[in-house]
């Protein structure tokens, strides 16, 4: 899913960097400016504990000026994390630049084209 949103900000002209959760954090958040989250649903429907959540946490305060997308994937329940995760976003002041896109247990090809459109929105 990460490598198709990333496909579809490169296809509309953007420089893409690509990293997991544990290399991104608040600093890092000025040095860009448009950003998709990807994360997959865990436990009972909640965001990664380990790694995603911390950073998560860390830099959600800063992305209120920035351009921000969110995707992931679920493989039980109704994928009621996003709206979760979507809702936390708003809270912090976050407008997202689309509608988050979910896919449930492996991206098929509708959800594939669908986070290349959500590159492209961030782009």
């Amino acid at each position: 899913m990460a490598n198709s949103v990333a496909d579809g900000a490169k296809g509309a002209g953007v420089d893409v960097s690509m990293m997991s959760a544990s290399e991104f954090n608040a600093p890092a958040v000025d040095e860009y400016d448009a950003v998709a989250f990807g994360c997959p649903a865990m436990g009972a429907e909640v965001l990664e504990e380990g790694e995603f959540q911390p950073m998560w946490d860390d830099v959600k305060e800063k992305l209120g000026d920035k351009k921000v997308v969110l995707f992931g994937s679920y493989g039980w329940g109704s994928g009621e994390w996003m709206d979760s995760w979507a809702e936390d976003a708003k809270n912090a002041g976050i407008t997202l630049a689309a509608d988050p896109v979910i896919a449930n247990e492996e991206p098929d090809d509708a959800a594939l084209n669908a986070c290349e459109a959500l590159g492209a929105a961030l782009a």
